[in-house]
């Protein structure tokens, strides 16, 4: 379990391919891109509709997936799927309500949008936060994924020996992942820094396809394996089905090992259901039914990294149908990054049963790279080398673009230097970004000395930021009454309420039910919600240029904005309705029939 992938030069071939194709794209769009700060920051708001949504999934899906996801799939289920599924219910509140908002306001920013609505303040502070979350919450823990899974399959750490043989550094602890990491984040950052928005989101219509193909590969040998004998993928879906109801056996046995911890005081645990009870320790029910409002929202709609993309499509039409896009690749996400973590267990149960769940969790997350050594021939290792590569590359070139554009825009031109030009813009954004860059590289070795999970260190990460700006976007964006005073002291006190909830729940007074990070995520929304609500309705209104209607409804003349295909089958309703099917079908499947 502990050997590192054989690559032969087939692999290296087909990995030297796809990172040639990948720079001869990126070249390709900067050389049409404009020196301008549209240019470099929005692609001159030319995207069409697949790039819009390849990119908006291709910065989504990173090592946190790949790696985090995978490994907490191992551990917890099928419920890790989860956040990538009621991620639809946020696509469509972004397409039927948002989009037309984000797009007629003409913003570079979501920072600036907020300017425009609440006022200088809360522009300031959303930036500051939005840079902290970007290095801290974003870039760096995808750094480490990705350093973490270079070393597996090329074992960094020999070759760092091999290079300082006989000097002090010889030994250094983590010597090889600290280099991986370097390695992949100049390696995944150079795009972004040279090319901008467009290199970057073009880049990614390649990356989407490395990494969804490749990623179902690992599941289509997985489950051949599973099956034995009969060579069948479907034979192999029953027997891992089977074995995740781990009625019987080591995987019974596995499964009762950790249940106390992810889901105390119950007596059961039903890994293959995405309804879980409210005291689950990362999916309670409550995450399915309140995701969008308190972290959704705040992730899809306000996220610099994420809505840069629709802020840069060429039309209404573009923006709408390439959220749908995202929503049918949401759907087919977790057969590529959950269920190989069922697969995982099916075969090895016994990794859940040595060691504390402290121990559990950083091997866990090497199941994929495992998976990778183990189940995909020679010649097709190289395609999950791109693909993995691809996760990373896409999240940090979409990171440190949206990072550079908020420093640029809405910090530094907007507060110290109203008058810098398109070229200085520009130039300081690449400077930025390259900053940004070493800054995360440094917090991922601080990630690496930590023993916890991936997916559960990012996912609360969103918790803790995102509910206060979620609950004063939705507000202010349905109801005309709010106005900058009490949004912005929404959000302070929202802040200051969840460093509260964690001190509670860390010394022990808070009730079962606030122990898990959604959970406590929901309480804060919640509060920011009747705060904000309370104190708009106590201070004066907002100015009329506050309330226009390219940036709050008017529910007197409610207007969807067009931009909704002229064919029924082109036609954005008609594929909507199809993603948001699909999401009920899987969510009865694996939440009442499995």
């Amino acid at each position: 379990m502990n050997q590192s992938v054989v690559l032969t030069r087939i692999d290296g071939a087909t990995f030297a391919a796809y990172l040639i194709a990948l720079s001869v794209i990126g070249w390709w769009a900067a050389r049409k891109q404009a020196a301008t700060s549209s240019g470099y920051f929005l692609a001159s708001r030319s995207l069409p509709w697949y790039v819009v949504g390849s990119s908006f999934i291709a910065a989504n899906i990173s090592t946190e997936h790949f790696i985090g996801m995978v490994g907490a799939a191992v551990i917890y289920g099928i419920c890790v799927a989860t956040p990538e599924w009621s991620s639809v219910i946020a696509f469509t509140f972004l397409i039927w309500i948002f989009i037309p908002f984000l797009m007629s306001a003409k913003v570079f920013t979501a920072p600036e949008f907020l300017e425009r609505r609440f006022g200088p303040t809360l522009r300031m502070f959303f930036a500051i936060v939005t840079v902290l979350v970007n290095i801290f919450g974003f870039l760096a823990p995808v750094l480490y994924g990705g350093g973490l899974a270079l070393d597996r399959v090329l074992d960094f750490g020999d070759l760092w020996a091999g290079a300082m043989a006989g000097t002090a550094w010889q030994d250094l602890p983590n010597a090889g992942l600290y280099t991986a990491i370097v390695v992949i984040a100049l390696a995944a950052g150079f795009w972004a820094v040279l090319g901008g928005l467009r290199s970057v989101a073009w880049m990614d219509v390649l990356t989407i396809v490395v990494k969804l193909g490749g990623g179902l590969l690992v599941t289509w040998f997985g489950l051949k394996v599973l099956s034995g004998s009969a060579d069948s993928v479907w034979t192999g879906f029953k027997v891992m089905i089977e074995r995740n109801q781990a009625l019987t056996g080591v995987w019974h046995e596995a499964v009762e090992r950790v249940r106390p911890h992810i889901l105390p005081g119950y007596a059961s645990y039903n890994r293959l259901s995405v309804i879980q009870p409210l005291t689950h320790e990362t999916t309670p029910w409550s995450h399915w039914v309140l995701s969008f409002f308190y972290i959704g929202l705040w992730y899809t709609v306000i996220n610099q990294f994420m809505i840069q993309r629709v802020l840069a499509a060429r039309s209404l039409y573009d923006a709408r149908m390439g959220i749908v896009f995202a929503g049918f690749l949401k759907l087919l996400l977790p057969f590529v990054v959950v269920v190989p973590g069922l697969i995982f267990f099916a075969l090895h149960p016994e990794i859940l049963l040595d060691g504390t769940l402290a121990d559990i969790r950083p091997r866990a997350d090497l199941t994929y790279i495992n998976m990778i050594r183990d189940l995909i021939p020679v010649g097709l290792k190289g395609v999950l080398l791109a693909a993995l590569f691809g996760a990373i590359q896409s999240t940090v070139s979409a990171v440190i673009n949206s990072t550079s554009t908020i420093v640029t825009l809405d910090i530094y031109r907007r507060f110290f230097r109203p008058q810098l030009t398109e070229a200085a813009s520009v130039r300081l954004g690449k400077w930025t970004a390259g900053v940004t860059l070493l800054i995360a590289i440094v917090s991922a070795f601080y990630i690496s000395a930590m023993k916890a999970s991936l997916f559960v260190y990012i996912q609360e990460l969103y918790t803790f930021f995102a509910p206060p700006f979620s609950a004063i976007f939705l507000l202010g964006t349905l109801w005309r009454r709010v106005n900058g005073v009490s949004a912005t002291i929404t959000v302070f006190v929202g802040f200051a309420l969840g460093i509260l909830v964690k001190i509670g729940v860390t010394v022990g007074v808070a009730p079962l039910w606030l122990v898990p990070y959604a959970n406590q995520g929901i309480v804060n929304w919640a509060a920011c919600m009747v705060l904000c609500i309370v104190l708009s309705l106590l201070t004066a209104p907002p100015r009329p240029e506050q309330i226009t209607d390219d940036l709050a409804l008017n529910w007197q003349r409610l207007n969807l904005g067009g931009g909704l295909g002229t064919k029924w089958y082109k036609g954005v309703t008609f594929w909507w309705a199809l993603t948001f099917l699909g999401m009920i079908f899987f969510v009865v499947v694996f939440g009442a029939i499995l």
